[in-house]
């Protein structure tokens, strides 16, 4: 119900090409008890968004079940967040004995969700537009992965992030992205942190302390440095990790991965630096300039001409992929 109503808000926003006032469309919360039509427009987020984290879980839960390690189905956790959800989880519910069953259940997670996640943010992608400055408006900004920005460069030659507004479906594939790198940091109880146990063993706990610290540094620098005040959120996470994400159960396996499960390491490894990005949610400076929309009624300038065209010749370069 809450990524539903946080993807109506983001689909009114795209239709209107304004950009999206997170505070402004809490009133969702109160338009769906008067209308309850109104959620409707909010499926195509909701219901992508929730397919690519259910394919993340499974990801997990089957690779526990072919161990036959006990693991919960899925959780989801509803919450009237930025996106609607804190996430999902399965809970393990039986201990993990080898170095080689750690690896599989902590990487089947990101790639099953990065794979469930590539066809609809091409789609998503195919179906934005083009609002010039859409990018620089707004009090929160989001940033581009670089294989979202790949596909942006498929569908929209020689045209500047700034000016890509995103469809609420390839918003919800933005969702699964930053889900993806949040989970491989190589930190604790993180998919990245029992990949990298896989790999070193008790090290892990020693250099999880050095990834937090890195974290943490990375918040601090661009909290008291950028004009975009987005360092709290790596602060929060890293303070968050530390609290609660640190420890690890000890497995005494002196067995190696096979070659197989390295090279499915290193491709753990390049998923995070395609869907990692320094500043995934920021708030904008004092200095960032002010942009506003063209309300109803506006007269069309020739950028905006131009969108309608632009995104049919997105759609079309879509099967080309």
């Amino acid at each position: 119900m809450t990524t539903t109503v946080v993807g109506a808000g983001l689909a009114h926003s795209f239709a209107e090409s304004r950009p999206f006032d997170y505070e402004a469309d809490l009133n969702g919360y109160q338009q769906m008890l008067h209308n309850p039509a109104y959620l409707l427009d909010g499926l195509p987020f909701s219901l992508t968004l929730l397919a690519i984290l259910l394919a993340h879980e499974m990801g997990h839960y089957l690779a526990a079940r072919y161990y036959r390690v006990d693991a919960s189905l899925p959780f989801f956790i509803p919450a009237p967040t930025l996106i609607g959800t804190l996430g999902a989880f399965i809970r393990i519910r039986s201990a993990i004995l080898s170095r080689r069953v750690l690896f599989d259940i902590g990487i089947g997670g990101p790639l099953a969700g990065f794979v469930a996640l590539l066809l609809p943010m091409a789609a998503g992608v195919s179906m934005s537009k083009i609002v010039p400055g859409i990018g620089t408006q707004g009090d929160l900004l989001f940033g581009t992965p670089l294989v979202l920005r790949l596909f942006e460069w498929m569908i929209f030659p020689h045209t500047p992030i700034v000016n890509i507004y995103l469809h609420p479906v390839a918003r919800a594939a933005w969702v699964g992205l930053l889900a993806t790198a949040l989970n491989l940091l190589p930190i604790g109880q993180l998919d990245g942190g029992h990949i990298l146990y896989s790999f070193v063993g008790e090290r892990t706990r020693i250099l999880s302390r050095f990834f937090v610290a890195a974290l943490a540094g990375l918040g601090a620098v661009q909290l008291f440095t950028s004009e975009y005040r987005v360092g709290y959120m790596w602060l929060l996470w890293a303070l968050v990790l530390l609290l609660v994400g640190m420890r690890h159960p000890t497995i005494i396996d002196p067995a190696k991965l096979s070659p197989t499960r390295r090279w499915l390491g290193l491709a753990a490894l390049i998923i995070f630096l395609l869907t990692f990005t320094l500043a995934p949610i920021r708030t904008a400076g004092a200095s960032e300039p002010s942009a506003t929309t063209e309300r109803h009624g506006a007269k069309t300038s020739p950028n905006q001409e131009r969108v309608s065209q632009a995104t049919q010749r997105g759609r079309g370069l879509l099967w080309r992929l």
